[in-house]
């Protein structure tokens, strides 16, 4: 199998893309188990890796993002493909990123459907238990960085000039989480750890059940009905959007006239803008130094948190990836059918739409 690594191009709306999705240890694990693959120049010097380093990986370096396309069965990439690389599409290729095809531009969605693309979606690789491997990674990371972000927006001059830890007499920020998958608990033994007051929120008990016990009982959790939601919002500091549904639109569980009830000052940081956002107040911000304030509550909506941190980003992805990217090169595409994670990871196989999430949105356009 003949694999593209191209250079990623910075979204319209989102940090500027320093990540890329094989670092030079991956790329050599893949020449090994028999691939060959192609990396565009400079794909991997944002995150320090340097070309020199794939080539002695045994990588090919080519000099353009279309050579890269054209030559590779599979492309492996971070984001969803622009709109300037989308006539490199190979037809009937392979495509895999963090797609997130029921929030993107109808566009996008034609142009594979045109190119007859198998495209995978790294949010949705999914074992039978429900688990998100690929996502997982990235999830962790972003909630890793959800206090420092949420940290550095309380203070002066936007920020109502918090500490989260609080000092002796003075109580901690209470910093309230909606979501208690990966990212949501991540983010609450970090805020934790810091000294602040953790309140999380959930529809899933067992979830709830277990980060309360994961953490000695030092947070308090509540099921998420839209009575809690509207309660607990109202006198958070921080409030952290986790929410995630796989494939499909984010639920939006915050309302504008929710967000009018909560103090001015307010960090709100929407991980779930991926998806579309979990608030009627959410939309893309360009960089994230734009942060904007909507209803006396600053907005945090950038979609690649992860970015921030490329390198230890590229290692992670790199490192769940490999399992699946062994069982293409083995298998070649039957391992879509045979290997239960991608085949449920597929959002179109050869252009036709065959994950059940994205249907329904497309069922509602």
């Amino acid at each position: 199998m003949e694999i593209g690594i191209p250079k990623e191009q910075s979204r319209p709306a989102g940090l500027p893309e320093h990540r890329v999705a094989l670092t030079p240890a991956a790329v050599r694990e893949l020449i090994e188990a028999g691939a060959r693959v192609y990396v565009e120049r400079g794909a991997g010097e944002k995150a320090g890796f340097p070309d020199e380093a794939y080539r002695q990986a045994g990588a090919t370096v080519v000099y353009s993002p279309e050579e890269v396309y054209q030559r590779a069965e599979l492309i492996v990439k971070i984001g969803a493909p622009q709109e300037s690389e989308w006539e490199f599409l190979r037809p009937e290729g392979l495509l895999m990123g963090f797609l997130h095809l029921a929030a993107a531009p109808k566009a996008l969605l034609r142009a594979l459907e045109e190119r007859r693309i198998t495209a995978i979606g790294y949010e949705v690789i999914q074992r039978s238990d429900g688990s998100l491997p690929v996502l997982r990674t990235m999830s962790e990371i972003a909630g890793k960085l959800a206090p420092q972000i949420a940290g550095r927006l309380l203070e002066i001059p936007q920020g109502m000039g918090i500490l989260l830890a609080g000092l002796p007499g003075i109580p901690p920020a209470d910093v309230v989480i909606l979501g208690a998958g990966t990212l949501g608990s991540h983010a609450a033994r970090c805020f934790r750890g810091l000294g602040a007051s953790v309140y999380v929120l959930d529809r899933d008990l067992d979830r709830l059940d277990s980060l309360e016990s994961d953490l000695g009982g030092q947070i308090v959790t509540a099921v998420a009905t839209r009575d809690n939601v509207e309660k607990f919002s109202s006198f958070a500091e921080v409030l952290i959007g986790a929410v995630y549904v796989p494939g499909e639109r984010t639920p939006v569980l915050l309302t504008r006239e929710m967000m009018r009830k909560m103090r001015d000052g307010t960090v709100f940081v929407d991980f779930s803008i991926d998806q579309g956002g979990c608030s009627e107040t959410s939309r893309l911000t360009p960089r994230e130094e734009l942060v904007y304030v909507e209803e006396g509550v600053i907005h945090f909506c950038v979609p690649n948190v992860p970015a921030l941190v490329a390198r230890t980003a590229s290692h992670a992805l790199s490192n769940a990836l490999l399992p699946y990217l062994r069982e293409l090169i083995t298998r070649g595409r039957g391992a879509l059918q045979s290997v239960e994670p991608l085949r449920r990871g597929r959002y179109l196989d050869r252009g036709e739409i065959v994950h059940p999430g994205l249907a329904s949105v497309r069922g509602e356009a």
